[in-house]
């Protein structure tokens, strides 16, 4: 398995992603493009010392976008939307680190 830290890259704090947080006691983080669902799970247990119930992931496509009259894409990225079980303390972000 690979370091926690490579695989939990950085939190999205978005309006929606708060909002997610307080109402159903999920989290969202972006996470390393190849991690699949049990290391990413694995990874947030160890970092926040939590217990997951259950991890959600999507594959973001980068947008393209324009600089003057060139143009580019973002790269693609993967976000994970992490349920913790019932009972645990809600993550705080700048905890762990």
């Amino acid at each position: 398995m690979k370091d926690a830290y490579q695989i939990i890259l950085k939190p999205i704090i978005t309006e929606k992603s708060t909002q997610r947080k307080e109402q159903n006691r999920e989290v969202c983080f972006e996470v390393a493009r190849k991690a699949n669902k049990t290391e990413i799970k694995k990874a947030v247990e160890q970092l926040f010392k939590v217990k997951v119930e259950s991890v959600r992931t999507q594959n973001m496509i980068g947008k393209w976008r324009r600089m003057g009259r060139g143009q580019g894409q973002r790269s693609d990225w993967k976000k994970a939307y992490v349920k913790l079980k019932e009972g645990e303390k809600m993550i705080e972000y700048f905890e762990a680190v």
